[in-house]
């Protein structure tokens, strides 16, 4: 709390009532996070702060009506990016689901634009309706089994940990550089504790042993869990649990089962990853307390994970409650139940009410050409996308998981012409295509994939978590040529394609992530896609392209695809398409 005599004196004053507060909320029910119970009684508001719950008097009063007092909700992980807007618009579409703090870590954009794309969303997150912490990317690249457009070795994150939104070191997610103590993690790690920062962890797949190397490197917190036990194996050493449910990854239902009253206190929400048309049509983590709320769960429990225990996660002593000394973060809801948001305050004023944002000065932000040139690319040929078959037609097989990041590695018989691979839509066998997008390196990665559910034309993106090259799935080659070439003259985006003919598209120039345009104009162009998507035949419960840009992630088990080739997972390595067994 860093206060001045002549603040925090003024502040005492409010708070022992010798003047009146500037804001006192009457006639409300005070959700008490810390004994997780309900407080009949004014609060008081000076200076954007909470000075004091009782009976008070204020220069400004306002009538609750009997509405329950919520403090504000903390996404305790999330990528901004994914959201395909800039902090300013994302800050208009989280808000009114009452969340007023995210921890962000940049790990997408600076995967295309190194410190400049960190620089970047730094600015545009300032003076906001949303306090937004940054958490350093540590692993750009994510891998050295793909290309990204950028490295941030230990040294160029350093300077960084003096500025005040800076509140600790990203994702750690290269697990072998920790267990390895390669030169540059371990340095990363010993800067982010120097600093007294903290450590988020990323750790999937990782065994229990595993665990226990993360814990002792200072690494505190994990979002990748998938399973109960795996949340349990972190939970017992003493890691705080971050329940995810984004886009693609939907955790939550399944991890509640390792959460019970005695452990909940180690436990928040996270979004992680989340389409703009999500958020906006389900909310952020007042979705995830609506979840709990449903699988049977207290909601001042619920509301306690959203808020005090990701408050104290990371060390952020003003959050998370209503009670003195906090910051005036508060949410107005008409029921507990439903979590019915009513008005969200931020700082002690009126920010959103009924679902909307209520206006607000916003600062210019604009973006440098290095960061809205990002898609370099040489014309692609169709050779370029042929996949050699020259044995037996057996073939390692990506398979989707729907709402998984995570993939299956199947083993399966393909067509095959000439010594190549055929596209096979009556075999759910498509092509698979990761073309790099950064240094004109040429690299193009193909493989074959399964459970897509397109019966035509292409998908095609450059939002490819980490490195963000472009992705395109499809059931020819001609609509996968004219695919790549359309993001190339996009600067980057989503597109749907269908003989040749650009159906539905949204452009994302700063850094072939986020669009330029508004939080609803980048909805409407989504609700375009969906119905794109549609006549290409998709029809399944989950958004195909989020996960497309999990499908060139080789951090995530089973197998993925590179521009570098398909990957391995649980091996850690490149793998040929083809099987020279039959097994």
């Amino acid at each position: 709390m860093n206060l001045n005599q002549k603040s925090l004196s003024a502040r005492l004053d409010a708070a022992s009532k010798r003047v009146p507060a500037d804001l006192v909320i009457k006639n409300g029910k005070i959700i008490d996070v810390f004994s997780l119970t309900l407080i009949e009684a004014d609060v008081a508001i000076s200076d954007g702060v909470i000075v004091g719950i009782g009976e008070y008097q204020g220069k400004n009063e306002m009538d609750a009506n009997g509405a329950y007092i919520c403090p504000g909700l903390i996404d305790g992980h999330v990528h901004i990016e994914s959201s395909m807007v800039t902090p300013q618009e994302f800050a208009s579409v989280v808000v009114p689901h009452g969340v007023t703090t995210v921890i962000a870590d940049p790990h997408e954009i600076a995967n295309v634009s190194g410190r400049e794309g960190i620089e970047y969303m730094m600015k545009t997150s300032q003076q906001l309706p949303l306090d937004v912490y940054i958490s350093l990317p540590s692993c750009v690249p994510a891998t050295p089994f793909e290309h990204a457009g950028a490295e941030l070795t230990a040294s160029d994150l350093a300077p960084f940990y003096a500025h005040p939104q800076v509140i600790g070191l990203g994702e750690v997610m290269n697990y072998p550089a920790v267990f390895q103590g390669e030169n540059d993690m371990i340095t990363k790690l010993s800067d982010a504790s120097f600093h007294d920062k903290h450590i988020d962890g990323h750790a999937s797949g990782v065994p229990a042993d595993g665990i226990n190397v993360y814990m002792a490197a200072g690494i505190r917190t994990d979002h990748e869990c998938v399973t109960p036990q795996e949340a349990k194996d972190r939970l017992m050493r003493g890691m705080y649990v971050m329940l995810r449910e984004g886009s693609a990854a939907r955790d939550l239902a399944v991890l509640l089962d390792a959460v019970n009253e005695r452990n909940a206190r180690r436990c928040l929400f996270v979004t992680d990853d989340k389409h703009l048309d999500d958020l906006i049509e389900n909310g952020s983590i007042d979705h995830n307390i609506r979840l709990t709320i449903e699988k049977g769960f207290d909601p001042l429990l619920a509301i306690q994970m959203a808020s005090l225990n990701a408050a104290e996660c990371f060390g952020l002593k003003q959050k998370g409650a209503v009670a003195p000394g906090y910051d005036a973060d508060l949410i107005l809801l008409s029921d507990l139940t439903s979590f019915k948001i009513q008005e969200v305050y931020k700082s002690g004023k009126k920010v959103a009410a009924e679902g909307r944002m209520l206006p607000y000065k916003k600062m210019a932000a604009t973006a440098s050409p290095a960061i809205t040139n990002s898609v370099q690319l040489h014309p692609v040929s169709s050779n370029s996308l042929a996949i050699p078959m020259k044995n037996n037609g057996t073939a390692n097989i990506i398979k989707i998981i729907p709402n998984s990041i995570v993939t299956k590695h199947l083993k399966e018989k393909v067509s095959t012409s000439d010594g190549s691979f055929v596209i096979d839509v009556n075999r759910d066998q498509l092509k698979l295509v990761v073309a790099e997008r950064h240094h004109l390196t040429g690299n193009i990665g193909c493989g074959i994939l399964k459970g897509l559910g397109i019966t035509s034309g292409a998908i095609v993106s450059t939002v490819a978590h980490d490195s963000h090259n472009i992705v395109a799935a499809g059931t020819s080659d001609s609509d996968l040529l004219k695919a790549i070439e359309i993001m190339v003259e996009m600067k980057g985006g989503l597109a749907v394609i269908e003989n040749g003919e650009v159906l539905a598209s949204l452009p994302l120039p700063i850094a072939g992530l986020m669009s330029d345009k508004s939080h609803t104009d980048v909805y409407q162009k989504l609700l375009e896609i969906n119905t794109a998507l549609k006549q290409i035949g998709f029809a399944h419960d989950y958004n195909p392209f989020l996960t497309l840009s999990f499908l060139a992630l080789p951090v995530i088990p089973e197998l993925k695809l590179t521009d570098m080739g398909l990957f391995d997972v649980i091996t850690f390595q490149h793998i040929p398409i083809e099987r020279k067994d039959s097994n």
